[in-house]
């Protein structure tokens, strides 16, 4: 079995542009992905549109062309599967990392299709693929739905939305421009600050006008077939006629595959430990880069501020080497 140099699971930003630094150093490498090319990118909503400029998008210094101030969902998409072509990266599509695991000096990775045997690791997995759930009966209802895609199935349906983020936001003025009627259950006073700038007067003003219907400091107890209960800030539950229930209460890394990996996670949290230097886990050789390094806490990397996880790694890696 040939034993790579490099290893990276998850064919995001982050992990391109570390196949991109490996491949300008002559390190043997490959790229194991789930799903598609920047997967979690594709099942974004439709017509989501980034928080951040293009040139902040950029990888590798490969300009991002795009005629909107801020670019959508299908500008990136064609913007990094088109770096991954023209580059000839080698990665291994719809092809899932189970296990790594580490003896003598060497990793073997098990993935759905096979194993691979490499020098160092690199996990950039980032946070789409679990959703952080309510945890409440009838979660599980088809009804319910963790991921929002476009508004046309919700028109002229009773829809709550929970949570007051970005993706909750843009979910509820979607919908009610599309028909809908639409009802969100937040837990603080507030929309989040955290919303696009451009965004969040449109949300303030549509719950101030009445055409949107918003219980702050509120909770959801329970989903039914055609109802829900949800409790307000004095604890009373008031229930509520309803068809679709987005909830929109963001998503996890997967903790699980990062502790079998013998990540150590530490606190509430449960940030990975790494060396904010490298990149190095508390498992020599073993790196991580991307959004995947904020454990729960999943605002605090981005596309733009973790690019720099590719040479840092990369160098460190090469350090070893010479």
């Amino acid at each position: 079995m040939e034993i790579l140099d490099i290893l990276i699971i998850g064919a995001g930003p982050i992990g391109l542009n570390c196949a991109i630094e490996a491949q300008k150093n002559n390190l043997t490498y490959l790229i194991i992905e789930k799903g598609t090319i920047v997967n979690s990118l594709y099942h974004y909503p439709l017509y989501m549109r980034f928080f951040s400029t293009a040139e902040k998008l950029e990888i590798d210094d490969v300009p991002f062309i795009s005629t909107a101030p801020k670019p959508g969902r299908q500008d990136a998409l064609e913007y990094y599967q088109g770096i991954a072509r023209q580059k000839a990266l080698s990665i291994h599509l719809y092809e899932k990392a189970l296990h790594v695991s580490k003896s003598n000096d060497l990793f073997t990775i098990e993935t759905t299709k096979g194993s691979y045997m490499a020098k160092n690791v690199v996990i950039a997995t980032g946070f789409y693929d679990i959703p952080n759930l309510m945890n409440i009966p009838g979660e599980d209802l088809p009804k319910v739905k963790h991921y929002y895609t476009e508004p046309y199935p919700y028109a002229r349906q009773k829809i709550v939305v929970v949570g007051s983020s970005n993706s909750s936001v843009d979910a509820a003025l979607e919908t009610y421009r599309k028909g809908a009627d639409v009802t969100m259950i937040i837990r603080h006073s507030e929309i989040s600050k955290n919303v696009k700038y451009w965004v969040k007067p449109d949300i303030e003003n549509r719950i101030a006008e009445g055409s949107i219907t918003a219980h702050f400091n509120s909770e959801m107890v329970e989903v039914k077939e055609n109802s829900v209960l949800f409790k307000d800030e004095n604890n009373q539950i008031h229930e509520i006629e309803n068809d679709f229930v987005l909830a929109m209460t963001g998503y996890l890394p997967d903790f699980d595959f990062l502790r079998n990996s013998g990540i150590s996670l530490n606190g509430d949290c449960l940030n990975p430990f790494y060396n904010p230097e490298t990149m190095e886990t508390n498992i020599s050789n073993l790196y991580l880069a991307g959004v995947v390094c904020g454990g729960k806490d999943t605002h605090l990397w981005f596309i733009e501020n973790s690019r720099v996880h590719a040479y840092m790694i990369i160098n460190d890696i090469v350090s070893k080497i010479s």
